[in-house]
């Protein structure tokens, strides 16, 4: 399915091309100013300049120089790999500032002859200095009396006064092994950045380019076997450093669907409330996927079902290598298709093909089979052996396994089959060379297929984090498969998959800066943070290439890859913007400021995009049918809300030709999402969440039924 004849990445870069995509990075400091900072290559900037606009960082060069090639402007990841500490917390910067000082003042003493005068010459300062000063004493390089609980200056200064536990002093050699040795490690740094093709290794601070580079702690080396680990120092599967990297889904949030059934009026649509976990447990309590232990397979098809694949399912996933097709589909043959990764692989590749010659998985007869299912069920009876297997073959088939259950509407057991994905790629990523160089581009992107799986399902559900994430900066982007002799069964698109990482990374910001227990409350502090945001949505849609740039015209689509990305692109302006509807529903009043006002039309303009063409939706059903169902439930719930405020009734009769309009776009989307109710319990008790609060609203709008 492809969008155009725009050559992809393979065959655009030519014979000696590099290709990556510019990691930019900025720092804004928030939590103290609404004024938004920014830290760009070293200098730092005002949030705004004279005339008041917003000033957009300068791209910082990638730590990963390997395969690069530029899309339209800074490229199409340009905008989604920027604002990488956003988020940083004051006691993260706090313990860098600390850290700083710290690493100065050692320097300091290394090349200052007046304070080494002490231990160089035997002079030692006046036995009237403490041994032990406090810790205001300590950071204001003042002398200490050492009186307790209070010394003079600290009752002086009614400050607290905290003495540190007792040290062990160190004389003029103690301080020159210490020089010697951070200096080695200095080198040993330097070297391994070589070593790890463009790995960024941070010292002395937290890091500067998303939280996911190896600090020194991290780092053992083994001489002899000229051996590098980068497992975290916390193990894998943790998820610790990622409070640095707001590209990343937080671990609390309130951006779930169902948190709007707790904002003013919009709870009053519902007669009991609901907790947001109510989703989980009903997608753990669901019964088990009856799979047949005999699947009778036919063949007859295949190559119709192989064609349909890689013409309309890899474009989504990008993760089956068109060029060495042929050699898996001979290896699985001559198996019989009952034993070994290439099997697994070409049984999920004919399910998910055949599953996508028959349209939405919503409009099929109940109690029809799902299309694909017996080639599904040949391959999940191969997939306990492959789960012991630590290959990246073997993620490959859990990747594409997660992605049929996707189809399936099965979020959850998806997410346990990520688990493993993530568990194998953290081993084989854990050290260089585990991955054998001809694999690496398939490692990368069954990489991001699992990273964006499961930011899809944090979004929605609180699940455990894998730890994933913390590769990567290592991992890289995608960049094309390498032609082989044999002929190619389809084309190599990366284009979508690439945009679909940018606006995910994005999503997963505004989650972060918006909607995480440490974002800001008051709209006038997030007013500089949305401004950026908005900006970051609009240079990602201006860096699409030219055949995947919907128009915005409220006309329907025939390009699928465009239907989907201008849906999502809708649903991120949405979120952004979201909050000044809150803050509407919470107090009339706050409509009167413009800003607030047109924050809002922004935000209700986005949800109606979403929803006046509900089969749209169609279009990505085979990747997104369960985050789609949801998104369009708390849009519609938005809207919904928004009927029932004067301030915000009054900006959607701007956008539509009447209010009658949006009763029906609701009664639309009502009877749509009644359609997938059968599909999932969690997106059943979504359905009966619309019924009954179209149900209430039109009775507090005093509407006829």
């Amino acid at each position: 399915m492809s969008s155009s004849p725009e050559p992809s990445p393979t065959s655009a870069a030519g014979g000696g091309r590099t290709f990556s995509m510019s990691r930019d990075k900025f720092n804004i400091d928030i939590p103290n100013s609404p004024r938004l900072n920014l830290n760009t290559n070293g200098n730092h900037v005002n949030g705004s300049n004279g005339n008041g606009n917003l000033n957009s960082p300068n791209p910082l060069k990638s730590p990963n120089a390997r395969r690069v090639q530029s899309f339209s402007r800074e490229g199409i990841l340009g905008s989604a790999q920027k604002a990488r500490n956003l988020s940083q917390s004051s006691g993260d910067r706090e313990s860098m500032t600390n850290g700083l000082n710290q690493n100065r003042q050692n320097s300091d003493d290394g090349i200052n002859p007046l304070k080494r005068r002490s231990t160089d010459a035997g002079i030692d300062y006046p036995r009237r200095r403490a041994t032990i000063a406090c810790e205001i004493c300590r950071s204001r390089k003042s002398r200490c009396d050492g009186t307790k609980p209070k010394c003079k200056l600290c009752t002086e200064l009614g400050a607290d006064c905290i003495y540190r536990e007792p040290g062990i002093k160190l004389d003029a050699g103690d301080k020159l092994i210490l020089e010697h040795l951070t200096r080695i490690e200095g080198l040993l740094q330097s070297n391994l950045v070589g070593q790890t093709n463009g790995l960024a290794l941070s010292a002395n601070s937290p890091s500067v380019n998303g939280g996911t580079t190896v600090s020194n702690d991290d780092i053992m080396m083994h001489n002899n076997a000229n051996f590098v680990s980068m497992i975290p120092a916390s193990g894998l599967g943790t998820w610790t450093s990622v409070g640095t990297n707001i590209s990343t889904m937080p671990k609390v949030h309130t951006n779930a669907a169902l948190h709007l059934l707790q904002w003013p009026l919009i709870r009053d649509l519902v007669s009991r409330p609901y907790d947001p976990q109510i989703l989980l447990q009903l997608e753990m309590a669901r019964e088990p996927l009856p799979l047949s232990k005999a699947p009778c397979l036919d063949l007859s098809n295949t190559s119709a079902y192989i064609e349909a694949f890689f013409a309309k399912v890899n474009v989504w996933y990008a993760c089956v290598n068109p060029f060495n097709w042929r050699s898996h589909y001979r290896i699985a043959l001559s198996n019989g298709f009952r034993e070994g990764p290439e099997s697994c692989i070409v049984l999920l590749v004919l399910a998910l093909g055949q599953a996508s010659c028959n349209g939405s998985i919503s409009r099929l007869p109940l109690g029809e089979d799902p299309p694909g299912l017996p080639y599904f069920a040949a391959a999940w009876a191969l997939l306990p052996g492959l789960m012991t297997r630590n290959s990246v073959l073997s993620a490959q088939c859990t990747v594409l396994a997660s992605a049929y259950l996707f189809y399936l509407v099965r979020p959850l057991e998806a997410w346990t089959l990520l688990s493993s994905t993530s568990t194998k790629l953290q081993l084989l990523l854990s050290a260089p060379g585990r991955v054998p160089a001809a694999q690496r581009e398939l490692s990368e992107r069954v990489y991001w297929n699992a990273l964006l799986f499961e930011s899809d399902l944090l979004a929605e559900m609180d699940l455990p984090h894998s730890g994933i994430v913390q590769y990567e900066e290592s991992v890289g982007l995608p960049g094309g498969f390498e032609p082989e002799d044999e002929e190619s069964v389809g084309r190599d698109d990366l284009w979508y998959f690439l945009a679909e990482i940018a606006l995910r990374r994005l999503l997963n910001r505004v989650s972060q800066l918006i909607y995480s227990k440490d974002s800001m409350a008051s709209t006038q502090s997030l007013e500089p943070v949305v401004a950026e945001l908005d900006y970051q949505l609009t240079q990602w849609y201006d860096s699409l290439p030219l055949p995947l740039q919907f128009p915005y015209s409220r006309s329907l689509l025939n390009d699928p890859v465009q239907t989907v990305l201008r849906l999502r692109y809708f649903a991120c302006k949405t979120i952004i913007y979201r909050p000044y509807i809150l803050a509407v529903l919470d107090n009339e009043q706050a409509a009167m400021d413009p800003s607030v006002r047109e924050n809002c039309r922004k935000c209700l303009e986005a949800s109606v995009r979403q929803l006046e063409h509900i089969t749209a939706h169609h279009a990505g059903h085979m990747p997104y049918l369960w985050q789609g169902a949801l998104s369009i439930v708390s849009q519609t719930l938005l809207v919904m809300g928004a009927t029932m405020s004067v301030s915000l009734s009054s900006i959607l009769a701007t956008l539509v030709p009447s209010l009658d309009t949006i009763d029906a776009i609701i009664n639309d989307v009502v009877m749509e999402i009644e359609r997938y109710a059968h599909l999932a319990p969690s997106i059943s008790l979504s359905s009966e969440i619309l019924r009954e609060a179209e149900m209430r609203r039109r009775a507090f709008l005093g509407m006829a039924g």
